[in-house]
């Protein structure tokens, strides 16, 4: 594999192309990145009047047009075809041979500056300091924001926490605020800070941001309880009620939260920090934004947030043409490195919790479907041994059973580098770690591997209803499968 991590050719090209002038939140990180990104997108789509708003995330879920989002919506073919065409012209002249990615960034800045949007929402795509998105000029950042730093693409970006955190945070502008998101290593902020001061950044520690009781005045009447029991009939858990003191604003903030997981109260922590830095901040702060900006305004963008494939439900029908006897309701997570992984086991105990506290003890079926990329030094064990075997709640009353599926995605498009691994080779980790799981290895070569996945998990227990989970999980590429597969199933 080999990936050219300079902004060289970069900083040739740029010079023969229109500038890029948008005000910008540039945002990296290991995990969260792309929900501060929804997050935000959010929030700034609900002000009133709504803003327009331009998102770049990577890689791209189903194709590659998800990756550039104005207003919510995917960029118009056409339009990313003729900007596209125009970037690699420019290259092609000046001989600066970009790569996909850095093509595909170009292309993204360009769509966002002929469209004026009043605000860009750019995510990092690796590392940061010789990231593709760190071309854009110090001018049209507003800030930096940093989520939680974990080990991942070390053969890129160093094997410690302490140097992975120095490429991220090398994003910083000077003069510029920074937002710090909480962090499980307590050296990243040593290290941040070093940085900082090096560039002459702003460090801005975010917002903390708690659960509080659902209040029926504020939120309606509350949800049926989470079950399991009948998948024709599911419920997903109601979203989670929070709050938070935001300085921008005289009251606390109350808000619901659809995305799930306790991780997800720190990345919205930092969406609302670079919220209130937006509106009170000297170097970047856009007062005339002050009406348009509410409690109440940000409490909607909050509740109407969505990022498909972070431990999102999905219910899938019965299905004679996919051989799908029984209807199934799925966990889709792209969590494909140890601290994902443990963010998503630490979820999966917290639906157990759930399910153990409603009746009388009974068997819970869990079957994972899992693909994971070729990602040295990282090993499948490291990135398993979180979610098997599940971890149950203590003192619980439930058995659950585990199957397992082991298969691969389909390549991701412009992506030649992504190569999976084996699925004979996950079975072996999923055999060493759950001893009585029911294992199931695709064929090598076979077509449609997540569909007969499937297929296998609704037959595994019968054709009647059963209480069970199918996970999805081990890469952001399978759960791109899975929704391609729901999108058909709609067709």
């Amino acid at each position: 594999m080999s990936i050219d991590l300079s902004l060289d050719r970069l900083q040739r090209l740029v010079q023969h192309l229109p500038p890029y002038t948008r005000p910008t939140f540039h945002i990296a990180g290991t995990n969260g990145k792309g929900s501060v990104s929804a997050i935000l997108t959010s929030i700034l789509r609900n002000s009133s009047p709504p803003l327009s708003v331009g998102r770049y995330n990577s890689p791209h879920l189903v194709s590659i047009y998800d990756c550039i989002v104005i207003n919510g919506e995917p960029v118009d073919p056409d339009v990313y075809a003729t900007a596209r065409t125009h970037i690699e012209r420019v290259d092609a002249e000046h001989n600066t041979r970009l790569s996909n990615f850095e093509l595909l960034t170009l292309t993204a800045l360009s769509i966002f500056e002929q469209a004026r949007v009043d605000f860009v929402v750019l995510e990092v795509g690796m590392g940061g300091r010789l990231d593709a998105t760190n071309i854009i000029p110090d001018e049209a950042v507003l800030l930096s924001a940093l989520t939680a730093v974990d080990l991942d693409h070390q053969m890129f970006l160093g094997n410690t926490v302490e140097d992975i955190a120095r490429e991220k945070a090398a994003i910083a502008r000077k003069g510029r605020p920074f937002v710090l998101g909480s962090q499980r290593h307590a050296a990243v902020a040593g290290v941040v800070r070093e940085v900082l001061e090096q560039i002459g950044a702003d460090l801005v520690p975010s917002l903390q941001v708690v659960k509080r009781d659902w209040d029926d005045r504020i939120d309606g009447p509350p949800a049926p309880a989470f079950s399991l029991k009948s998948a024709s009939d599911f419920k997903e858990p109601p979203p989670q009620a929070v709050k938070v003191h935001m300085p921008c604003f005289s009251r606390e903030l109350h808000a619901l939260l659809p995305l799930y997981g306790n991780h997800q109260l720190d990345n919205l922590g930092v969406a609302l920090t670079a919220i209130s830095l937006l509106l009170t901040h000297p170097s970047c702060a856009r007062h005339a934004l002050q009406d348009r900006m509410t409690p109440e305004t940000v409490a909607r963008g909050i509740q109407a947030v969505r990022w498909p494939g972070r431990l999102s439900f999905h219910t899938i029908p019965a299905s004679p043409a996919d051989r799908i006897p029984r209807p199934l309701v799925v966990l889709a997570d792209g969590a494909h490195n140890p601290a994902s992984s443990g963010t998503l086991g630490a979820y999966i105990t917290h639906l157990l919790s759930l399910i153990n506290g409603q009746d009388t003890p009974r068997t819970l079926t869990l079957t994972y479907i899992l693909a994971l990329s070729h990602s040295p030094p990282k090993t499948p064990l490291q990135t398993l041994a979180p979610i098997l075997p599940p971890t149950l709640p203590l003192g619980s009353k439930l058995k659950v059973k585990v199957n397992v599926a082991c298969v691969t995605f389909t390549p991701p498009e412009g992506m030649p580098w992504v190569k999976c691994v084996p699925p004979a080779e996950v079975r072996e980790v999923v055999s060493a770690r759950v001893f009585d799981a029911d294992v199931w290895v695709a064929e090598e070569g076979e077509s449609e591997q997540l569909v007969k996945a499937l297929e296998w998990a609704a037959r595994r227990d019968g054709d009647g209803e059963v209480e069970g989970l199918v996970i999805v999980a081990g890469s952001l590429y399978l759960v791109a499968d899975l929704y391609r597969f729901l999108s058909r199933t709609r067709e």
